[in-house]
């Protein structure tokens, strides 16, 4: 089948459930606050510049590389005013990438380097994707994330329950995986069953089954960020067809929703190229398969570029995209009345429209 064209993609509803906020920013948006807060260590100061420096930064094949550029946007959002301007800005640019719903993630711990407290952090975020939201029309939730080689992760995790009726949805964690299991943070995500909250966990991105099945089978995630390592646990046999060890079969079984980005996962050596990239035989298999950006400005990339590209290379039509689509609006983790009208009142009648 051929690919479907981008215009029609852009122009179709698409959800999104791993987007950062501090991997999103505007080039231009990055080199305005440098020069408005006196951050003098950016790579580039003209945009354009700056937008290759990133996305060349971050093609290096190693999270870990990857993870450096952060410094930077992180280093231009220490006040409320930036925080403000960049939630309110990545709201309008998924609005105008076709998104109509998309939880965005941010670690508050990150912007207290110039003596914001968490809470003013929070607020200032919130503040900016309700703004953008009014503007739009786009429905924006937030997950807060604690940072997996830091030690605030319960800390973060009663401020989900504490903003719970102010947007923010769920809680994750992130940061290097190598070193660092998720079960060194079981009592942040105890306290949040015990709260009936959601949340994810980065797992199997740079590290393999161990790290996927503590954030399963310790922790208790509701999803799985990225999770494309879960491969390590499907064998191809002579024949043709593939048999799921026990984990891959429990997390297919449970329909735990895995949080792929193909564009990152690439540029992180978590996959080889789009064309080999493991969504496309997960999908044949019937897991619960997301797509998402991760980080919009690293990888210099949107949902239609991420639709596209899975479309181009493995032959997906208008179809296939309602199929992920839908499955990331019934991931999401807001109440399922809310998530169904979108299903039923936005998404279906959209790609019916379509074709499909």
């Amino acid at each position: 089948m051929a690919a479907v064209p981008d215009n029609i993609i852009r122009a179709l509803p698409k959800v999104l459930l791993h987007d950062h906020l501090d991997g999103g920013l505007r080039p231009a948006t990055v080199a305005a606050l440098a020069a408005e807060t006196g951050y003098g260590d950016l790579p580039e100061t003209d945009p354009a510049a700056l937008a290759e420096w990133f996305r060349s930064a971050a093609d290096s094949g190693s999270l870990e590389r990857y993870l450096e550029t952060f410094q930077h946007t992180v280093g231009v959002t220490q006040t409320p005013e930036a925080l403000a301007r960049v939630a309110r800005e990545c709201a309008e640019d998924l609005a105008a990438d076709g998104v109509v719903y998309a939880e965005v993630r941010f670690a508050p711990e990150l912007h207290t380097q110039r003596g914001l407290s968490l809470n003013e952090v929070i607020d200032a975020v919130l503040d900016g994707f309700q703004e953008g939201e009014r503007a739009t029309g786009i429905r924006v939730a937030t997950l807060l994330t604690a940072m997996r080689t830091a030690a605030k992760s319960r800390e973060i995790a009663e401020l989900v329950v504490k903003y719970r009726d102010r947007g923010v949805v769920g809680f994750d964690i992130a940061g290097r995986e190598a070193g660092y299991p998720p079960t060194r943070h079981l009592d942040a995500f105890e306290f949040l069953r015990r709260e009936n909250s959601h949340f994810t966990i980065h797992a199997g991105e740079a590290f393999g089954l161990p790290s996927i099945w503590e954030a399963i089978q310790w922790c208790g995630a509701d999803r799985l960020g990225h999770g494309v390592r879960i491969m390590d646990d499907i064998e191809r046999r002579p024949d043709g067809t593939y048999h799921l060890g026990p984990l891959a079969s429990y997390v297919r079984d449970r329909r735990i929703p895995l949080e792929l980005c193909p564009t990152s996962n690439v540029m992180t050596g978590a996959a080889t190229n789009i064309a080999e990239h493991p969504i496309g035989l997960l999908a044949d298999l019937r897991f619960r398969v997301t797509v998402n950006t991760d980080n919009r400005l690293m990888s210099g990339t949107t949902m239609t570029q991420e639709m596209s590209a899975v479309s181009e290379a493995f032959g997906w039509g208008v179809g296939d995209l309602r199929w992920l689509t839908v499955n990331a609006m019934k991931s999401a983790f807001i109440p399922f009345d809310q998530r169904l009208a979108l299903i039923d009142d936005v998404i279906k009648p959209a790609y019916a429209a379509a074709g499909a």
